[in-house]
């Protein structure tokens, strides 16, 4: 009989890279003697829980949703506790400080072997650092902790994970679905875009002066933003401000990201602070060239000037230089374009992601 997993996650609105992962694992657990589905937490009536269960059941996921009110949820644990019994979950695998708690409380209950996959924290709120401390304290309480970058790695390390249950697996991507069916190549204006969510750390109001200044330099080029936010008002207001306005679009959420890609000429991540996010992995398995800040994962990821070019985060004269710079060499735009290809292909591929997570599940034997 396969062993039972149960992903678990918070989530607000359509989700990112941590759902992505989440509802495309289980179709690759065939044959390995695991099954794995997920749960949800999510706010009451929340608009953008309706997409990802779409999301769930096109990639063949089970998917529960739970909604819930306030930091704990005693209503909530009892909800995951009926599930785990019901559906005979023998793994509970975490992906963010209250999933993780939440483990720690039902496991001696249920008898269940905990696994953690460390995302990281990107938008930092005067709570923060309450998180962290959930985060360090499950974390020794954890049989298995996974990390998707080198520096979220290295930060565990620091705290007192043990080596034998640390493991490094970035981010990967199903590259079979991010191929790009159109050909390559700008023709005229320079279609530059961006995705994720309109919050401070990923840099969009930076990024936006930067095409402004390359603009202003006489450079032909147009960006396009696709994501929802709290900082939409104030982009917009932003994009209003600009000497020409109709150059920008907030495109808002985009389900088939895939058809961005196909519009974009060159991807920017403006991002002050990251792990390896999939939209990145992305646009480069859709042969899109990138420039991206040096911002946490990224920078132990990329290989600068050979699959990407990494600048420093929190400039705009940075942005605008990489842009300047990508605008003028299509050459060095189509070598990165193909080399990011490559090297998703290589190194960051779904299924191979996929083996490595079964011998981590393994070592709970």
């Amino acid at each position: 009989m396969a062993r039972r997993i149960l992903h678990v996650r918070i989530t607000t609105g359509t989700g990112g890279g941590p759902e992505k992962t989440i509802v495309q694992s289980p179709r690759f657990l065939a044959g390995t003697g695991f099954e794995a589905e997920a749960a949800v937490l999510h706010p009451h009536d929340d608009p953008g829980f309706p997409v990802l269960e779409r999301r769930a059941a096109e990639a063949g996921c089970p998917l529960t949703g739970i909604a819930e009110r306030g930091p704990i949820s005693p209503r909530a644990l009892a909800r995951l506790a009926a599930l785990c019994r019901e559906r005979e979950i023998g793994i509970w695998h975490g992906h963010d400080y209250k999933s993780n708690l939440y483990g720690v409380l039902l496991r001696r209950r249920l008898g269940l072997r905990l696994v953690t996959t460390v995302h990281g924290w990107v938008r930092h709120t005067w709570k923060t650092p309450l998180y962290y401390a959930i985060d360090r304290w499950t974390l020794r309480h954890h049989d298995q902790v996974v990390c998707v970058s080198r520096d979220l790695f290295e930060r565990c390390a620091a705290t007192g994970v043990a080596p034998e249950r640390l493991h490094l697996i970035e981010n990967a991507i199903d590259t079979t679905a991010y191929t790009r069916r159109t050909p390559a190549g700008a023709t005229g204006r320079l279609r530059i875009g961006a995705v994720g969510r309109l919050s401070e750390e990923k840099g969009f109001d930076l990024l936006i002066e930067a095409v402004e200044r390359c603009v202003a330099e006489g450079l032909d080029l147009e960006l396009t933003i696709a994501g929802e936010g709290h900082l939409r008002g104030a982009l917009e207001q932003r994009i209003a401000a600009a000497a020409e306005p109709r150059r920008f679009r907030l495109v808002g959420f985009r389900e088939d990201t895939r058809a961005l890609f196909e519009g974009f000429d060159l991807f920017c991540l403006s991002s002050l602070r990251e792990g390896l996010p999939n939209v990145v992995l992305e646009a480069m398995a859709m042969e899109v060239p990138i420039l991206a800040t040096r911002s946490g994962g990224m920078d132990a990821f990329a290989n600068d000037g050979t699959d990407a070019l990494l600048i420093e985060p929190g400039s705009a004269g940075e942005l605008a230089a990489g842009i300047a710079r990508l605008a003028r060499d299509p050459d060095l735009r189509a070598r990165l374009a193909r080399s990011g290809r490559e090297r998703v292909c290589r190194e960051v591929d779904f299924s191979r992601r996929m083996e490595r997570m079964v011998e981590v599940y393994e070592r709970l034997d």
